[in-house]
């Protein structure tokens, strides 16, 4: 399709903002919500136990633990490795404060590692010469919903003895070599928050296959408490209960659970949904020598959680923050994913880095813009995002 002839046709810019993202809410989720209120059972519960079972069926692994956040599922996963003080966690420096702060809640130390300047995943070639005797974990990010390069990275871990965790806050549902992100390591680390394609509002899920890592992280998520204890206020419960270890308040409460459970139902057609959103996108930008659209390889299926447009500044006489301003003027949503963290000041002084020290980051980071991506979106929506980027190319093209 011909945009320029688009732009030219309709009316533009649009009158309604075009939020960055929406959750997409049916009334199946909402009678489920409105049944667990009636049920007096708001907090850990039947509902809660039933959507663990049922994630752990449609991701096919053998344990599924349903916390409020997946910062929760990383820092319960870090436990039950039972990292200590100065113990090393390898940590792409291209993601979320999330990731890093989880290994800093244990006194250990992120060891920062540049990302693929393609993929902006975990870069492997970057990983190996970042391992010392005292790294214990690798945490990988599925930037965007892309699922990393992890037979890379498995065999540099089996190489060095070394634990994998991924943080697939992005990444569900998401595949890599027809394997569901999920069931590949020893830990995955998934996000229901609002803007995810499974949305809970808050929530979170931690899945292994070690049935000792999955009573340790069970038992610790609830304030360290004997196994069961939420079925201590059920008929089959008792009040007795035992304090094994110093634990965590991390538990998911059965009205987000109601959510999760019909928004697991519903995830192959939100999934699809992004999917023709992102085909759309990519069909028109790659039209433009002045933008990058994403890469999506063919031995992954991506999540399309987000969809990263780069820029080419040396095309362009205008920056990626005016960029911004300009689809903000033409009432179109937008962000930035993300801010590497060795810009942020916690990190940057904590560590003594350099906007310098992880160039494909700072260079990805610098062109950036995540567009609107979300199920809820009509036909009409995405061609208005197209339409607002084709025109701002067409004003300020070398």
């Amino acid at each position: 399709m011909e945009y320029s002839s688009f732009v030219k046709s309709k009316r533009f810019p649009r009158q309604k903002f075009l939020p960055f993202a929406l959750p997409h809410i049916t009334q199946a989720e909402i009678d489920e919500v409105v049944d667990t209120l009636r049920s007096g059972w708001l907090t850990t519960g039947p509902k809660t136990k039933r959507f663990e079972r049922e994630f752990a069926t449609r991701v096919g692994t053998p344990y599924a633990l349903a916390v409020n956040s997946a910062t929760a599922a990383m820092h319960l996963a870090l436990d039950a490795l039972g990292l200590q003080p100065d113990d090393e966690v390898i940590v792409p420096v291209y993601t979320f404060t999330a990731t890093a702060e989880v290994v800093v809640y244990f006194r250990a130390k992120p060891i920062f590692v540049d990302v693929d300047p393609v993929t902006c995943n975990l870069d492997p070639a970057q990983l190996e010469k970042h391992i010392t005797p005292r790294t214990r974990a690798i945490m990988v990010v599925h930037i965007a919903g892309l699922p990393a390069e992890m037979d890379a990275i498995g065999a540099l871990a089996k190489t060095y003895n070394l634990s994998v965790i991924e943080d697939a806050a992005h990444a569900f549902p998401a595949k890599y070599r027809g394997q569901m992100i999920g069931t590949i390591s020893d830990f995955t680390a998934f996000s229901f928050y609002a803007t995810k394609t499974l949305a809970t509002g808050e929530g979170g899920m931690l899945t292994t296959a070690n049935p000792e890592f999955a009573e340790r992280a069970s038992m610790m998520a609830l304030h360290g408490i004997s196994r069961d204890a939420w079925k201590r206020y059920s008929a089959e419960g008792s009040w007795y209960y035992e304090v094994l270890q110093a634990g965590y308040k991390y538990n998911m409460t059965d009205i987000a659970a109601a959510l999760g459970l019909h928004q697991l139902a519903r995830s192959q057609w939100l999934l699809e949904r992004r999917r023709s959103i992102a085909q759309r996108y990519t069909e028109a930008f790659s039209q433009w020598p002045e933008v990058e659209p994403p890469p999506n390889p063919a031995h992954v299926e991506h999540a399309w959680h987000l969809y990263l447009l780069r820029l080419r500044p040396e095309r362009l006489t205008i920056t990626r923050d005016a960029f911004i301003q300009a689809l903000t003027k033409a009432n179109i949503g937008t962000s930035v994913h993300f801010i590497p963290l060795h810009l942020h000041p916690f990190y940057r002084d904590t560590y003594h880095l350099q906007a310098e020290d992880f160039p494909a980051a700072l260079h990805a980071y610098q062109r950036v813009i995540s567009l609107p991506i979300y199920p809820g979106m009509a036909d009409e929506d995405v061609e208005d995002v197209i339409a607002a980027i084709e025109q701002i190319i067409a004003e300020h093209r070398k």
